[in-house]
């Protein structure tokens, strides 16, 4: 981020009121080169040379015509809304990964595996929320296993349902843990009107409200961004790009209206968003899980690595401790189950989840896949590509546009 005319990194996540410049959590790296200067600088009048729209666009392609971009963008392409809307079980034209988790989870496995689950929760939901992100089971091209990825990702993100909204009783429900998932589509003890969690101190926060702007109640108070969903997706930061990818670049519907992630169709697409979105300097699970992430000496010297328990680093980094946390025991214990039952050997794979540290800046995954004013002198009316998180993802058609037209002050034509 810019502040007072520097620009600073975090080196962890950086709670509201930490001020860069007087706080050990910012790292200082040097003065803003261009005219502007973040919260302390203002805007910039745009200057002569505004790009007409289709140079801008012309500027992004250039930027992101590369091998990586490609890549990425492929894995975390979607579907229109229309064939999403179209796809049913059984149905002869779903679309290709859709037929693939079908065989492999047929509805009757999945009544077996989620029999305890919140009504909201349905098979064709499931469904759906697969054909939303094609990534998730697709085919490859070059030889890797189509299948034997699909049954690591189904038990990765169900062994992460199952920890994130289960029963975790067996005395309840009568029934294995492993099997008590997608029983929440709230976190416990959340409401929008109660005290007993909130989840929006972020929104006080001029650095981060600016980003990915809260919504408000009726009597002022800003909404509240609690685990909702089969991944109980949380904070303003996740529901604003997931609004975005959902809603044409459209980051408000969420942010103004988190609720929707409950008990519509979306409480099971967040879930496989999640799954498939990189958040550098994370990897996405699929990237992990299908090797298209490649670790490098940094990563694997943290003990990160193209297994299961560096999932568990990305969704809630419980595997940094010398002795096993129970929620990191309770992941693996359920991945075991739903890997053997879906035919995955995990020997295949290091289960070890101790003493692993976080993602940091330095590792391979610290993609540049977000926009960002350029400051450098002589590229006004220009966005560059960074490796934080702005509103502006590069992944998402459309950003590159708006980041200039917001950091510019100016409308592209």
């Amino acid at each position: 981020m810019s502040y007072a005319n520097h620009n600073y990194t975090a080196k962890w996540w950086v709670n509201a009121a930490e001020e860069p410049g007087k706080s050990a959590t910012w790292t200082d790296s040097g003065a803003c080169t261009g005219s502007g200067g973040g919260s302390g600088g203002g805007t910039t009048p745009p200057p002569d040379g505004v790009p007409t729209l289709s140079q801008a666009l012309a500027r992004e392609a250039e930027l992101t015509n590369n091998d990586f971009f490609r890549k990425v963008k492929a894995s975390v392409r979607t579907a229109s809304n229309t064939i999403v809307d179209a796809v049913a079980p059984g149905k002869s034209d779903n679309p290709l990964n859709v037929k693939r988790v079908e065989a492999l989870v047929p509805e009757q496995k999945f009544q077996y595996y989620f029999s305890v689950r919140h009504p909201s929760y349905t098979y064709q939901r499931f469904l759906q929320a697969i054909a939303k992100f094609p990534g998730i089971c697709d085919d490859y091209s070059d030889g890797r296993n189509a299948d034997q990825i699909c049954r690591r990702s189904l038990a990765t993100m169900f062994a992460h349902f199952a920890q994130e909204t289960g029963g975790h009783s067996v005395t309840q429900y009568g029934i294995d843990e492993w099997r008590q998932a997608l029983v929440h589509v709230r976190e416990m003890g959340c409401t929008e009107t109660g005290t007993g969690c909130g989840y929006n101190t972020e929104c006080t926060d001029p650095v981060f409200n600016g980003v990915w702007t809260c919504g408000k109640n009726a009597d002022g108070s800003f909404k509240k961004y609690y685990g909702r969903g089969a991944k109980q997706l949380s904070y303003n930061y996740n529901y604003g790009p997931f609004s975005q990818v959902m809603f044409s670049g459209d980051q408000t519907k969420l942010l103004n209206d988190p609720d929707q992630v409950a008990e519509s169709w979306l409480n099971m697409a967040s879930a496989t968003f999640f799954f498939v979105y990189p958040q550098p300097p994370k990897p996405s699970m699929l990237h992990v899980i299908d090797g298209t992430w490649v670790p490098n000496a940094q990563d694997k010297a943290r003990g990160l690595g193209n297994d299961f328990p560096t999932t568990i680093q990305i969704i809630n980094a419980e595997c940094q401790d010398a002795t096993l946390k129970p929620a990191a025991k309770n992941r693996i214990d359920y991945y075991t189950e739903f890997a053997r039952d879906l035919g995955w050997d995990i020997k295949q794979e290091s289960m070890n989840c101790t003493n692993m540290q976080r993602f940091e800046k330095g590792s391979s995954a610290a993609y540049p896949i977000f926009w960002e004013k350029t400051w450098s002198a002589g590229q006004d009316n220009q966005c560059q590509l960074v490796d934080y998180q702005t509103p502006y993802n590069a992944l998402i058609e459309g950003n590159y546009v708006k980041c200039v037209e917001k950091n510019w002050n100016v409308k592209l034509k």
